[in-house]
């Protein structure tokens, strides 16, 4: 069986002193391909020499929510520029999104709407941060429809709102949040929808699996999030692991 983490931050400094040592335990599973995304315009530029030294690493331009600025309009003039520019080099343009818990609530809508607009015209798909925010982004994609799909990250909304993206195009980056009991209502999609619907995600070293609490999460902690996925679903474990990847090289044509 053979895997791809959709949404793993590699290039944080949590995981940079063993980080060959955790590609390869992850390898030795089967996960073998990597999607890591932008969160600011320096770190977007970065990523082109990280995926020069990690081949298996696939790579996204976006300003995250999260690290927002009133500055950071300009910063989106030049990401643009960066991306049209290295289009050969990209698979998505995010981490992008609406996060209601962080400031400049205006701003992160306005350039949300660019990050689409953005995917559209390089005719990529879309990695998108919510927090509280799915009508917002509803909002946004009736204000400008993604064309070519993309990942909800993270995802842990209601059946009817995940059918709501799975009809825009969407998959849904289903991770960590899953091994937790208390995850009945994501379990509940997991259950409801088809499995094509679904992609699977660690956010390492973010977003720590139940048991792994306050440690770095670890590449190979996906195969953990596909044995959660697999005891929701009837399928066999093989046609989930070939679905699951396929769906992920088809949306980010790897």
């Amino acid at each position: 069986m053979h895997f791809i983490d959709t949404h793993c931050h590699l290039d944080f400094e949590e995981l940079d002193d063993e980080l060959d040592l955790h590609i390869r335990d992850a390898a030795s599973l089967g996960i073998t391909k990597f999607v890591v995304p932008g969160i600011t315009l320096a770190q977007s530029k970065s990523l082109l020499d990280f995926k020069l030294r990690y081949k298996q690493c696939h790579i996204a331009f976006g300003l995250h929510p999260y690290f927002l600025a009133p500055e950071s309009g300009n910063e989106m003039d030049e990401l643009c520029q960066l991306a049209q520019c290295h289009r050969d080099k990209l698979s998505a343009i995010g981490e992008c999104g609406i996060d209601a818990k962080c400031n400049h609530l205006e701003l992160q809508q306005a350039l949300f709407t660019q990050h689409i607009q953005l995917a559209n015209t390089l005719a990529l798909p879309l990695i998108v941060h919510h927090r509280q925010s799915h009508h917002l982004i509803a909002q946004a994609f009736k204000a400008v429809k993604p064309q070519y799909g993309g990942v909800i990250h993270a995802f842990s909304g209601s059946v009817q709102q995940a059918k709501y993206y799975a009809d825009m195009g969407f998959k849904l980056g289903m991770g960590g949040t899953i091994t937790y009991p208390r995850a009945q209502k994501t379990h509940a999609v997991i259950k409801a929808l088809p499995l094509t619907c679904f992609v699977l995600e660690t956010d390492a070293p973010s977003m720590p699996l139940n048991g792994f609490q306050g440690q770095p999460n670890l590449p190979k902690r996906l195969f953990d999030v596909f044995e959660h996925f697999c005891s929701l679903r009837d399928e066999s474990k093989q046609e989930i692991a070939h679905q699951l990847y396929s769906s992920s090289c088809a949306l980010f044509s790897i």
